[in-house]
């Protein structure tokens, strides 16, 4: 084993790693039922938050990781920014939102496709199922970075070949059963929708900084982040639109569910190969219907477990690094030698495990309110994080005016600012509305009740909600202050407090950074 400060990985990741690894982060299969659940509103906000916050999120993130192309990339940027115990404190709640997410919405999601296409999971087998998921994604990212690229290449075509099918099918579909009516208005934007779809869409347009995250395992961070950024963003945006137009299409309003409501379209969908839908809304699959439901099945849960592994590629390597600058305990900052940070990885694996076996049990079964708990305090985590780590923007730009950007977001310091008040100012928002569903519902005019919008399986039990999120953000930050606290030693054995970032021009610049 090796300190990951001594020792670089092997630079095996390259530009069309790069793009398969944003496609598998950004692209989460898991949340499109939730969009289309809210009708063909969300479509509209899509869009906006497609321009307000994915757009400037893109571009600064462009500039960060190829002005700053350190392995670790959101902790360098934030220490660099505002000193090593914040970068620390920040750097624990970017990681831990992995686990949470990958033993919540993610493992809840692939065992209930597995029940809907294969086999009823009754009893201990939905906790063995859930284990095989965990432990097949620990066992993926635990790879050396030669083996381990072709995980979020397998996720991204999995993603192109499910979602093309089904787009296939629903065309198909459309020519036999017809459509689904929707009027323009139908599409209209309300701040009641903008409360309750933003949390949700926000955390499908994450995902930019991953790759800079690793950027020691790449071949040349400088120039293949930007470019695979551009391409990511774009693909990102048609592959979350298309299918979740498709569910708005194929099924009513009143059937659409947060956690099936995709899983759900992809069976009414393939009764055009075999099968029929009865006049009550079940769908019945037979033949080469039946086959394909399982074939898309297998790949939304390919789909599911690359997302995972995707996110941890990137936030291991990050944690391990905050670990080695003590930010944290030295022996979680260490890899092996093919560069891997195998301590941090199977603290990940165990703490996904523990998200699962707790949520299945305190939850008796209830697998929406399982659903909503681990989706809602994963993307809460990755906000909070995001609050430092996007005002270290504005900072950086400031502080290291000459270190060189190949690239930069445009317009100059107007430009900046506005990217990074709207990026900020949108995980802003995203904390309050989960914390408070319903945030603004009833202020100044505004019609409507805020128990309303308490999230699916939390109906009537808002203190039980909001415990299910503020307790578990109190205990991530005292354990980022636990983290902290054990690396005192490590941090006494570290050399004056500077950090020298590579600059594109591979000359190196040594800036001061606050410890």
């Amino acid at each position: 084993m090796t300190s990951v400060d001594s020792t670089a990985p092997p630079r095996g990741l390259r530009r069309l790693d790069v793009l398969a690894m944003l496609l598998c982060a950004i692209v989460g299969l898991d949340t499109l039922g939730s969009v289309a659940a809210n009708g063909p509103e969300g479509l509209t906000w899509m869009a906006v938050l497609g321009l307000l916050f994915f757009v400037p999120y893109g571009l600064m993130i462009a500039e960060l990781g190829s002005a700053f192309p350190a392995e670790g990339g959101p902790y360098v940027w934030t220490k660099l920014a505002f000193g090593r115990f914040a970068a620390g404190i920040n750097q624990v709640f970017y990681w831990i939102n992995n686990p949470i997410w990958l033993g919540g919405s993610l493992c809840v999601v692939a065992i209930t496709t597995f029940e809907t296409f294969f086999h009823p999971l009754p009893g201990a087998w939905k906790y063995l199922a859930g284990a095989v998921f965990i432990g097949a994604a620990g066992l993926a990212v635990h790879s050396p970075v030669a083996v381990g690229r072709w995980v979020p290449i397998a996720g991204a075509l999995a993603r192109v070949a499910l979602l093309g099918l089904f787009v296939v099918s629903l065309v198909v579909y459309a020519v036999r059963n017809g459509l689904q009516p929707l009027s323009a208005g139908d599409y209209a934007p309300t701040y009641l929708g903008l409360v309750a779809l933003t949390p949700v869409i926000v955390f499908n347009y994450m995902g930019f900084e991953i790759p800079s995250a690793a950027a020691g395992g790449m071949a040349d961070p400088k120039r293949d982040v930007p470019a695979a950024l551009l391409r990511g963003g774009v693909g990102s945006a048609v592959l979350y639109g298309v299918p979740i137009l498709g569910t708005l299409l194929v099924l009513p309003r009143d059937q659409l569910g947060s956690l099936t409501g995709f899983i759900d379209a992809c069976r009414a969908v393939f009764t055009v190969y075999g099968g029929h839908v009865a006049e009550d809304g079940t769908v019945v699959l037979t033949g080469a219907g039946a086959l394909f439901a399982k074939l898309a099945a297998a790949g939304l849960i390919v789909g599911l477990l690359t997302s995972g592994t995707a996110w941890a590629m990137g936030l291991s390597r990050a944690q391990a690094v905050a670990c080695a600058d003590g930010a944290g305990p030295r022996w979680l900052g260490v890899t092996d030698r093919h560069g891997t940070p195998t301590r941090i990885n199977l603290v990940s694996t165990l703490v996904a495990a523990l998200v699962m076996v707790l949520a299945l049990s305190l939850s008796s079964g209830d697998v929406q309110a399982y659903f909503t708990a681990g989706i809602s305090l994963a993307i809460s985590a990755t906000a909070i994080s995001y609050l430092l780590t996007f005002s270290s923007f504005i900072a950086l730009r400031r502080r290291y005016p000459h270190v060189e950007r190949p690239y930069r977001v445009p317009f100059g310091a107007l430009g900046a600012w506005t990217a990074t008040v709207l990026t900020v100012g949108t995980m802003a928002f995203t904390v309050l509305a989960l914390i408070w569903p319903g945030l603004g519902v009833g202020w100044f005019g505004t019609a409507g009740d805020p128990a309303d919008y308490l999230p699916s399986g939390f109906e009537g039990r808002r203190a039980a909600y909001t415990a299910s999120q503020l307790v578990p953000v109190a205990l991530i930050l005292l354990l980022g202050c636990a983290f902290y606290a054990l690396g005192t030693r490590r941090r006494r054995e570290l050399p004056a407090p500077t950090l020298t970032v590579p600059a594109p021009s591979d000359r190196g610049v040594t800036a001061d950074v606050p410890s």
